[in-house]
């Protein structure tokens, strides 16, 4: 079938280019200035403990058999001890990925639920007040980053009209056993829909911040590709016949305007695993992106290695899920496909 093979091939290729980037990240954490283990340690360890601590790590060994040790303990699932936890990568990443995952995802669903509808709104009423309105609205929300906003809606929404919580994912005052990670799943798990709601207040405004850049894309985005296919000669066809206008716009017009931005949202939404490290710092966040920054911070390789590589394969699956989206809207491509 097309659909298989082509999700074969892009699994094919994605292996491939995480290998790649497992290379170069690895390559690049080796030469940031900096010793690992004296950094681990402190300046008051004793040379000893510093050079047992570098064997432990195999730093004293060619580059080669590093990346040799790590591939091993990689497809063994052992990505080593982080110098900044003291804990098993894997752990961490286990512990805070899907904090990031639930901020992200909440962002991704505001950036579309919102930013489509914009978007087409401004389309059918170009030229007029709305589309003016809109394209202000959306160049605002891109040119600003997502941690000013942060910030501007901590001031507003939090100080001067205290409706949302700024800090953490839930209130201390709720104890909910981890089964999955996800606050909002493990809440209705447990039963305790109050705690729910409570995880979901938490998250309103640093989701709201991490999805206004993508909002003002996503609407400007849609906007222009419709423009643009209004002036085909079917959508004129369409009208002449007396087709009604919001069928015109979501039938012949959203559709075929929506392929090549599919693509674009798609690396907006896997764009924020990385820009979220501001967000969660600002309201406390506790997720994968802030401890990356941390392990950076402390030089911890094997934090590094281990984030990076987990963002990659984010992106990597995002791009992956783009191009059977892309594929069921528009299926000459999924036939062409098939057939190279």
């Amino acid at each position: 079938m097309p659909v298989i093979r082509l999700l074969a091939q892009r699994i094919g290729i994605s292996l491939i280019v995480l290998v790649g980037v497992s290379f170069l990240i690895f390559a690049i954490a080796r030469i940031i200035p900096g010793d690992p283990a004296r950094i681990a340690l402190g300046p008051n360890a004793t040379a000893e403990a510093v050079a047992a601590l570098r064997e432990q790590l195999h730093l004293n060994d060619s580059f080669i058999t590093q990346y040799g040790y790590f591939l091993k303990g990689l497809f063994s699932g052992d990505l080593g001890i982080s110098l900044y936890t003291n804990r098993p990568v894997m752990q961490d990443i286990a512990q805070f990925l899907p904090a990031t995952l639930e901020l992200v995802i909440a962002a991704g669903i505001i950036m579309v639920g919102v930013g489509l509808p914009l978007g087409i709104m401004a389309a059918r009423h170009r030229g007029r007040l709305l589309d003016h309105v809109t394209r202000i609205l959306a160049l605002l929300t891109v040119s600003a980053p997502g941690f000013v906003w942060a910030v501007v809606f901590m001031l507003v929404f939090a100080y001067f009209i205290p409706l949302f919580p700024i800090a953490g994912r839930i209130s201390d005052s709720y104890s909910i056993p981890g089964v999955t990670g996800f606050l909002l799943v493990d809440t209705l798990l447990a039963g305790n829909i109050q705690a729910f709601f409570n995880a979901l207040w938490h998250l309103v405004l640093p989701a709201s911040a991490l999805a206004l850049a993508g909002i003002g894309q996503t609407a400007r985005l849609i906007r222009a590709n419709m423009v643009e296919t209004y002036g085909k000669p079917y959508i004129e066809m369409a009208e002449a016949y007396g087709f009604p206008e919001r069928k015109v716009a979501r039938k012949f017009a959203f559709r075929p305007s929506l392929i090549p931005s599919l693509t674009v949202i798609g690396l907006d939404f896997a764009s924020m695993l990385g820009n979220a490290f501001l967000i969660e710092t600002v309201f406390a966040w506790p997720g994968l992106s802030r401890y990356g920054v941390a392990v950076i911070l402390r030089k911890d390789l094997n934090g590094i290695i281990g984030t990076v590589l987990v963002i990659a394969a984010m992106f990597l699956i995002v791009n992956i899920i783009v191009d059977l989206l892309v594929s069921f809207v528009n299926p000459r491509i999924r036939l062409a496909e098939g057939k190279a």
